[in-house]
């Protein structure tokens, strides 16, 4: 996201700030990725023979020979055809001397991806390989590499009609960006009938793909019905909309990165497959930022798949009703409770224990457990902390340290509605008392202040560890916290909190129970 100074400078660099901008040449690679089509063949003779902007820093200027590289994908999807163009690319590269490698795509099975996206897919992934060996070969920084594509004002044009055409937001309308990463465009401002006028005045030939007249297909409807209709009454059309393309790209990537200051502000907890937002905070960012936030979320769980806007509202509708689930593609579990937003992948569902627990109340935990929760009062006229330690004892009568009880109001739950409750039922229904805990697994960099050490702090990695439990066993220890990334109350089955013991002041007790699945079973039966 560029500055109004860097903005300047790249429309019009001076001599001063190419030399400073430049990075040392080196060797690194500079793969020109070429089917063979009138756009790369013209791509290819530029790099050999004239000057380029591989946004390094040095505007326009020659390529070094040694680093030129051309990538060539044979789809195998126009059969003959397929192998021709092959041929000719094979050719032209031996004309000017540069190596090349050809890759061979199968498409069998698109995996849900209609054709074009898939052969997109396909090409990038082959020369995002092809720059690493390239890189480890010549003990270059990846960094320095480019991937040049020979993407035009015109493919610019089509894409924005295509994407305007399916439903798209600013980053759809945004179109093809001038740069990626180490992608780089460098004929964006040029349009197809420019470069072919530009080969045939060098004399060069490039190849036809029949397929591009087929109008079934939305780019070639595009490019053969929408831009020529729409030219009629804009002649510099592909220019106007490559301007337009480079303003919504620009605030694109400002509102982008508001929106991702705004998530960090939020996340309450996040591991591999799972983060959890405050939902408050969310459901008060503007809606234009909050929508980019649940697509930035979704991302961190899912980053190979993609959402939808109808995905991105009927989250937000949760959020703002306060509660709801849903699924989203690629198996993500959107759960809206507790003023939480938590999104879940089905590997993590599977593999950690995150979620919340109400109390009184169950909750299924890894290796065949689960954590059961009651409320219960102290009985007028008894030791708070010998009454804790003795319904601890009559619970653990199979197995030490999986019962432990709570101070209600170390924990927030206050007692001034107690009696009333206890009287309109027994069980203390957790939608009145609206009391939970937050359960999830052990986290990097937690700490707590372990009963019996008087305040002083310790790593949970410590305590796990003096426990003697195996580093591939931790991630099922269940870890109960006041709410997500909220303050530890306890290690299940390990450690209670001093914070939260029962104290001579204790009135309700919060009993915490870890019970084998099969156990469970048992005295329900009994």
């Amino acid at each position: 996201m560029p500055t109004v100074a860097q903005h300047f400078a790249r429309l019009h660099p001076t001599s001063s700030q190419r030399l400073s901008g430049a990075a040392p040449e080196q060797a690194s690679p500079v793969v020109l990725m070429v089917s063979g089509g009138a756009d790369s063949t013209a791509l290819l003779v530029m790099a050999c023979t004239s000057k380029l902007d591989l946004r390094d820093g040095r505007g326009l200027a020659r390529i070094a020979r040694e680093r030129i590289h051309v990538l060539h994908i044979n789809h195998h999807l126009r059969g003959v055809a397929s192998d021709e163009d092959e041929r000719f690319v094979r050719d032209l590269c031996a004309h000017f001397g540069v190596p090349v490698c050809v890759e061979h795509a199968s498409f069998s099975d698109l995996g849900g991806q209609n054709l074009e996206a898939a052969a997109r897919e396909a090409r990038y992934a082959a020369a995002r390989r092809y720059v690493r060996e390239l890189c480890a070969q010549t003990n270059t920084p990846r960094t320095s590499a480019r991937i040049v594509t020979a993407h035009t004002a015109s493919d610019r044009t089509e894409t924005f009609f295509m994407n305007a055409i399916k439903g798209s937001g600013p980053a759809g309308l945004s179109s093809i960006p001038r740069r990626r990463n180490i992608i780089v465009r460098p004929l964006i401002d040029m349009t197809h009938g420019e470069l072919c006028r530009y080969l045939e005045v060098a004399g060069m030939t490039w190849r036809e793909d029949e397929t591009n007249k087929d109008t079934s297909y939305l780019r070639n409807f595009v490019r053969h019905r929408v831009v020529p209709l729409a030219s009629e009454r804009n002649a510099n059309l592909e220019r106007t909309i490559g301007a337009t393309c480079d303003i919504l790209g620009e605030e694109d990537a400002f509102m982008s990165q508001l929106a991702a200051r705004s998530l960090r502000a939020c996340v309450r907890r996040e591991q591999e497959g799972l983060i959890v937002i405050d939902a408050d905070r969310l459901a008060s960012a503007e809606i234009a930022i909050a929508r980019r936030m649940i697509r930035l979320a979704y991302r961190f769980v899912a980053p190979e798949e993609r959402i939808e806007m109808r995905h991105v509202e009927a989250v937000l509708s949760c959020v703002a009703a306060g509660a709801g689930s849903l699924s989203l593609p690629g198996s993500v579990d959107a759960r809206m409770e507790f003023g939480t937003l938590a999104l879940r992948t089905a590997a993590a569902r599977e593999s950690i224990v995150a979620g919340w627990v109400p109390v009184p109340g169950t909750m299924p935990l890894a290796s065949q457990a689960v954590l059961e929760t009651s409320v219960v009062e102290v009985p007028h006229g008894a030791d708070p902390v010998a009454f804790a330690r003795e319904l601890s004892e009559a619970s653990d009568a199979l197995q030490a340290g999986r019962t432990v009880c709570v101070d209600a109001a170390a924990l927030g739950y206050a007692e001034r509605d107690l009696t009333r409750l206890l009287e309109a039922s027994p069980a203390l229904p957790a939608e009145v008392l609206n009391a939970r805990l937050w359960v999830d697994a052990p986290a990097p960099g937690d700490i707590m202040c372990p009963l019996g050490m008087h305040g002083r702090s310790k790593k949970v990695s410590d305590i796990l560890g003096a426990a003697h439990v195996p580093v591939a066993e931790r991630a099922s220890v269940p870890v109960v916290r006041t709410s997500p990334g909220g303050a530890i109350v306890w290690v299940g089955g390990i450690r209670l909190d001093e914070r939260f013991k029962c104290t001579a002041a204790s009135k309700l007790l919060i009993k915490l129970v870890i019970r084998a699945i099969a156990e469970t079973g048992a005295r329900m039966d009994g």
